[in-house]
């Protein structure tokens, strides 16, 4: 037990810089953003020139860097893991699916956030989008209220997913955040944490995928209570 808690303790430092209140506007700023980008993806628009849209609305906000690229997937690339290359030039259809996944940089605190969105009447897109964000929230509810450690969350994120009639994928399963950058602390999975993560230090990262067809879902915030989730 001494062990764990050690190792806990090490890979929750945090650095000179983390401010609570700071890491939860950079949160706002960053779920905002991502809200704003999505309201300006429109049908018939290129994957490629989101993409540069949604670095433009960054930029406005004083998020001209970030600790990872600016993924704005559309269509059959949202089945894309973290850091793999979209296909080229797939357009948004008039019914379809997105998702956009940001880790900004403001000051020296970091942000991460993504959401998934659809278009026109897309139904079991559509649900696969809810059902990405309903995961997150039960997989959240049992990190809130049972010892659970970042292995055993994602254990039964993946039994939940199952049951759903979904894939997860597992090379999205969590890491750490913190005042910029948290890979100086550590840059490993939260699902290889032998421990129970502790709220703000932690995202909570759920990609699930349709076993047959070609699409999928994204839905990620800090690992946090109900009452930051009204």
């Amino acid at each position: 037990m001494t062990e764990v808690l050690e190792k806990q303790s090490q890979l929750e430092a945090v650095g000179p810089a983390f401010l609570k209140d700071k890491m939860l506007e950079m949160r706002a700023k960053t779920r905002a953003t991502i809200h704003a980008i999505a309201a300006a993806c429109k049908p018939g628009m290129v994957e490629e020139d989101a993409v540069a849209m949604a670095k433009d609305l960054l930029a406005v906000g004083d998020m001209v860097r970030g600790w990872h690229d600016v993924y704005v997937r559309f269509g059959s690339n949202t089945l894309k893991t973290f850091g793999a290359e979209s296909d080229p030039g797939i357009v948004l259809k008039e019914n379809d699916i997105f998702f956009i996944d940001i880790g900004p940089v403001w000051g020296e605190f970091e942000g991460d956030g993504g959401d998934t969105f659809t278009v026109g009447s897309a139904s079991e897109m559509a649900r696969c989008a809810t059902d990405a964000k309903k995961l997150f929230h039960i997989v959240r509810k049992k990190w809130e209220t049972t010892g659970m450690s970042g292995r055993e969350l994602y254990e039964f994120a993946t039994e939940e997913a199952e049951a759903m009639g979904w894939e997860l994928n597992l090379d999205l399963s969590g890491h750490r955040l913190s005042d910029f950058p948290h890979a100086a602390i550590y840059d490993g999975p939260m699902a290889d944490v032998d421990f129970k993560p502790s709220p703000l230090l932690w995202v909570l990262e759920i990609h699930i995928r349709h076993p047959t067809d070609g699409y999928g879902a994204f839905f990620e915030d800090m690992l946090l209570d109900d009452s930051y989730f009204a």
